[in-house]
């Protein structure tokens, strides 16, 4: 009798595990389905929002290279703009100044024509004379050179006649004769001079080479040329090594 009862109550145990998880199974599984079915939803929506935002986003890049091409156009118009106008300006001003050039000509030919009309003279005879001024310059210049080097010939005689006959026995150079050392021979002692016969350099002239206001040494010319001299250094007044730049001034200035 037990027996039986408890196996009932063992069946009816069973029976109520069972019904209670039957029905557990029949009120979860709808919930997971629709759970599912949102998530997949909800999934597709975000799927079909990317692929707009990809499009928008492929829209905008074509856009945007678009512009950037626009600019570069744009810039490389503007390049061109600037360079043409850079063209014309420097153009305007060449113009401006052959204008003005060809204006000064222009009057300064009607002025010429003035005065050879005011002068009486024909063209013919105005290019004569042209030519003649220009002869008169020409054997000017010539003379000129010619006085100058008769007047350095003169100088150098003069100062060696007073050499051998003053009372002095030195040359006098002139007083404001002002020059430099240029090169340097130490093994000769020997200087050259940046002064020569047209800067009034007179052949066994004594100078004094002078550094910062100190004497260094006393030279006499020896050999003048035209735009130098070549002097040597006096025995005994060797007080230091002549260097280039050393300043040179006359032992014997002339008084007059």
């Amino acid at each position: 009798m037990l027996l039986r009862i408890a196996l009932i109550v063992a069946i009816l145990g069973g029976l109520g595990a069972g019904g209670i998880g039957y029905y557990e199974w029949s009120t979860q599984i709808p919930a997971l389905t629709k759970q599912r079915d949102d998530e997949h939803t909800a999934k597709v929506e975000k799927i079909n929002e990317l692929a707009a935002t990809n499009k928008v986003l492929k829209a905008t890049l074509a856009t945007l290279a678009q512009t950037k091409q626009e600019l570069a156009d744009t810039k490389s118009e503007r390049d061109k703009a600037l360079a043409r106008a850079d063209a014309q300006e420097k153009r305007a001003a060449d113009l401006s100044d052959k204008l003005t050039k060809t204006t000064a000509e222009r009057d300064d030919a009607r002025n010429q024509l003035a005065a050879y009309q005011a002068s009486g003279l024909n063209p013919d005879q105005v290019v004569k004379l042209d030519r003649s001024l220009k002869d008169a310059e020409a054997q000017i210049e010539v003379m000129k050179a010619e006085y100058a080097n008769l007047n350095r010939q003169y100088l150098a005689k003069s100062a060696r006649l007073a050499l051998y006959e003053g009372p002095e026995n030195f040359v006098k150079l002139r007083a404001d004769l002002r020059g430099q050392v240029v090169d340097v021979d130490p093994k000769w002692d020997f200087v050259v001079l940046n002064i020569g016969g047209d800067q009034g350099a007179v052949q066994d002239g004594e100078m004094l080479v002078s550094r910062e206001g100190k004497l260094v040494a006393k030279v006499i010319i020896r050999r003048v040329e035209k735009n130098y001299c070549i002097a040597n250094i006096v025995p005994g007044w060797k007080l230091g090594d002549p260097i280039e730049g050393d300043i040179v001034t006359p032992a014997h200035p002339a008084t007059s």
